[in-house]
């Protein structure tokens, strides 16, 4: 029989469907050594937050372990590399805490604008302060939210049926799936400044990393309210303080934080009537907790019994197909995904193009189109996986398609994604260098042979003497060490576009001193 350990707190509806088909060990706070002691001789695996998997247990697995499943939404306490290199699939739950955090944002929203918690507890002090509590009403108001995926759509939905105004920006969601939603979807610019209550629903990404700054906030409105449920670290928490101290902000309502536990000295804890915080409670209900257990439960009878896993998150769940064989290719096509997802920007997606060409048309490419797609999208939304990207994309009204061409062109196997957007089309292109290094070959109109890195510049700019050292000596003058650079040009003194390597991220002061240099018509960031 399978034996399955349990290292935290589960509900008992999860613990009787794996007792269908394996052996228990439910062990809440079991610790590291202990775990690294017994693992061996298990064949499943479930945890919540409290348990890190991190390489030291996995590498004590043994070639019984088939399946580590997470109740909850977040795989980041498992190493998920790691778990693949062993062969052993790793899943969650993406939907079972969707309604209970939708619930928990517009009960933060609206005790932030109710001033329930403050008035709760004078009332418990014995006061009556009736005048002391004055709130604003929802009706009306503006409600911006960022990121229109379950969560926020469930949001929204509320927020109209109490009267709310609401506009959301989400790069991915198509305009037709907005307008099913009866949602008007607008630009961030839009959103930081019409609106009366920002509500953020997005994962934490380089993209997203104090996504709410200094910057963002001197572009909202007077005595704007923002409410995060979704990632510490989104809001830059410093930044949010001082505007709330300065009166730009009217308050706050925050269930993440970039540290959790928040720490005793926070200066969040001093703002008082101004904020309402809750320690990640989003998924707290009794309802989610059952949602979830079973549902990873479930998942975990269903492989040990010899079936599929529907949200697995790694590459195992590619039944049938030997991993080392795809594995560069994967490595290529999810690259690509990411590149060409940062490279369109805010731009909306409606069409992703696949193609194959060369020796690429002989290979099992569906794989390939997934990993493409979930590159492409885990930049903008998140929880996708292998297995759930083609869901995701339909749900968010982008459309998938896949072509090969037997014609090799300048390489012998070469893959092209095309991407049609409100803003017009985009192109990258790349191929494997000896078989495992992803080298891009193509961005746009421009051909290049460059090996993605973990920090890149792009700029376009005007084909003259002089410009890449100026640009040069910027990053050098800000002690950022290029390692790598390339160019493709439209025609002689035309325009050109640089990819350029560096050792280091480029802050957004520098990278705002490049766009302002005459000769660059365009300037971003990329990074892998």
């Amino acid at each position: 029989m399978h034996k399955v350990l349990v290292t935290d707190p589960l509900n008992d509806n999860g613990l009787e469907i794996l007792k269908e088909v394996s052996e228990v060990n439910y062990s809440p706070g079991l610790k590291k050594e202990e775990i690294i002691k017994i693992i061996s001789d298990y064949n499943g695996m479930l945890v919540r937050s409290g348990t890190t998997v991190d390489k030291d247990i996995l590498e004590a697995c043994s070639p019984k372990m088939k399946i580590i499943g997470r109740a909850g939404v977040g795989v980041d306490n498992i190493e998920l590399e790691a778990a693949t290199q062993k062969g052993i699939i790793v899943v969650n739950s993406p939907d079972g805490n969707t309604t209970a955090a939708a619930e928990h944002t517009v009960a933060m929203m609206m005790s932030l604008a109710r001033l329930i918690p403050p008035a709760d507890l004078s009332m418990k002090n014995g006061k009556w302060d009736r005048k002391k509590f004055l709130g604003v009403e929802l009706r009306k108001k503006v409600l911006g939210i960022v990121g229109l995926g379950k969560i926020g759509s469930k949001v929204a939905q509320v927020a109209q049926a109490i009267g709310m105004k609401v506009q959301a920006y989400d790069p991915v969601v198509s305009e037709s799936r907005a307008q099913n939603l009866n949602i008007k979807l607008v630009d961030l610019e839009q959103i930081w400044s019409e609106s009366d209550f920002i509500t953020l629903h997005v994962p934490k990404t380089p993209q997203t990393a104090n996504l709410v700054n200094t910057e963002i906030i001197s572009k909202m409105k007077e005595e704007v309210r923002i409410i995060n449920c979704s990632r510490g670290g989104v809001v830059n928490e410093k930044d949010l303080y001082q505007a709330i101290k300065d009166g730009k902000i009217a308050g706050a309502a925050l269930d993440v934080f970039d540290n959790e536990p928040l720490e005793n000295e926070s200066l969040l804890r001093e703002l008082g009537d101004k904020v309402v915080l809750t320690p990640h409670l989003g998924a707290s209900t009794e309802e989610a907790q059952l949602s979830v257990a079973v549902d990873v439960a479930e998942q975990i009878k269903e492989v040990l019994s010899g079936g599929f896993a529907k949200s697995a998150v790694n590459l195992p769940s590619f039944r049938g197909i030997a991993l080392d064989e795809f594995e560069a290719h994967l490595h290529l096509s999810s690259t690509l995904g990411t590149f060409l997802s940062q490279f369109s920007g805010s731009a909306r997606p409606s069409e992703l193009s696949i193609k194959f060409l060369g020796e690429l048309t002989k290979k099992e490419t569906t794989p390939l189109v997934l990993a493409a797609t979930k590159g492409f999208l885990s930049q903008k939304v998140e929880g996708v996986s292998y297995v759930n990207a083609k869901l995701i994309a339909q749900e968010k009204g982008l459309k998938v398609e896949e072509a090969k061409s037997s014609d090799s062109g300048d390489y012998a196997e070469e893959m092209i994604l095309e991407l049609k957007t409100d803003k017009g089309d985009f192109q990258i292109a790349g191929t494997l260098h000896g078989g495992k290094l992803p080298m891009i070959t193509r961005l746009n109109n421009y051909s290049f042979f460059v090996s993605p890195t973990e920090n890149m510049l792009l700029t376009l700019h005007n084909d003259m003497p002089g410009v890449i050292a100026k640009i040069s000596k910027l990053l050098g003058d800000n002690d950022i060490n290029i390692s790598g650079m390339a160019l493709g040009r439209a025609g002689l003194r035309e325009e050109a576009l640089m990819i350029c390597s560096t050792d280091e991220p480029i802050i957004k002061e520098t990278l705002k001193q490049i766009k302002e240099m005459a000769e660059v018509v365009k300037a971003g960031c990329i990074s892998l």
